[in-house]
C-alpha cells in the first residue's frame, strides 16, 4: 500500500522524502516497480484460478477438502490450510444445505402409518419387507431424484425410479418396478418415510401389502413456484 502510494503521487512529490514519511526504504520501492507483487502473491493468484476452475467443474458444491483432493490430483503441492484460505478470499464456499424460507406453508396433513418394523431390519425371506426412500442428487443439468425399493433379506435393489422432479409418481413408479420384478406371492411390509408413503398407499391397496412409517421427520423446503420439496426443477431450467 505504501509502495502504491508513492507511486501514484510522485508527480507531486519527491520519491525519497515520501519514503522517508512512510518509513520505507527507496531501494525497497524501485525493487517493487519492477515486480509489483510477490512470488507468493503471484503463486496464490495462480492456485486460486486452480481453485475456482474446480470449483465449477463440481457444480459448485465442493468444500476446500475435496477441493485440496482436485488440485493434489492436478500435482499441485498445496495443503487444506492453504485451500480453505484461498477460497475464502475468493469468496468460494461448499453447499451444505438448503434452509426454509420464513412463511406459512400449507397443505393436508401427512399420513403417519403404524411403524411395523420398529427398527428390526432383518427378514427370514425375500420380499418379506421392502424399505424404500428418496435421495436428490445435483447434476450438471439440474437436480436428479433418485427413488429406491431394498429388499431386506437381499439387501438388493428391487425396484427404483429416476425423475428431475419429486412428484408421487416418482415413489410409484419405484414401487411398481418392484412388485413387477419380484411378483410376490403374500403380503409385503412396506417401509418408507413420509416423502413416500403417498405413493405407497396406493400400492398397498392395490396388492394388499402392510404399510410402515417411522415418526414424521422435517421436510425440505418447498418450491416457490410449483410448492414441491425443494431444491426442484425450476430452480435449474
Amino acid at each position: 500500500m505504501k509502495y502504491a502510494f508513492i507511486r501514484a503521487h510522485r508527480e507531486e512529490f519527491g520519491i525519497r522524502a515520501m519514503c522517508r514519511v512512510l518509513r520505507v526504504h527507496f531501494s525497497g520501492f524501485y525493487a517493487w516497480l519492477k515486480e509489483p507483487l510477490s512470488h507468493r502473491a503471484q503463486e496464490d493468484a495462480r492456485q486460486t484460478e486452480l481453485i475456482w476452475q474446480a470449483w465449477a467443474d463440481s457444480g459448485k458444491v465442493y468444500g476446500y477438502r475435496k477441493l485440496t483432493d482436485d488440485l493434489r490430483d492436478q500435482g499441485e503441492q498445496i495443503s487444506e490450510n492453504r485451500v480453505a484460505r484461498l477460497a475464502s478470499l475468493a469468496g468460494i464456499a461448499a453447499q451444505v444445505g438448503y434452509k426454509r424460507r420464513p412463511g406459512r406453508y400449507g397443505g393436508k396433513p401427512a399420513i403417519v402409518s403404524e411403524n411395523r418394523l420398529e427398527q428390526r431390519f432383518q427378514a427370514s425371506a425375500p420380499d418379506q419387507v421392502w424399505v424404500t426412500d428418496i435421495t436428490y442428487i445435483k447434476t450438471h443439468e439440474g437436480w436428479l431424484y433418485l427413488c429406491v425399493v431394498i429388499d431386506l433379506f437381499s439387501r438388493r435393489v428391487v425396484g427404483w425410479s429416476a425423475q428431475s422432479c419429486m412428484t408421487t409418481d416418482l415413489a410409484l413408479q419405484a414401487l411398481l418396478m418392484a412388485v413387477w420384478r419380484r411378483k410376490p406371492d403374500g403380503k409385503v411390509m412396506v417401509h418408507s418415510d413420509s416423502h413416500t408413503i403417498g405413493a405407497s398407499s396406493r400400492v398397498v391397496r392395490t396388492y394388499g401389502s402392510l404399510r410402515s412409517t417411522p415418526r414424521r421427520r422435517s421436510q425440505p423446503p418447498a418450491c416457490s413456484r410449483c410448492a414441491r420439496p425443494a431444491p426442484c426443477a425450476c430452480a435449474n431450467p
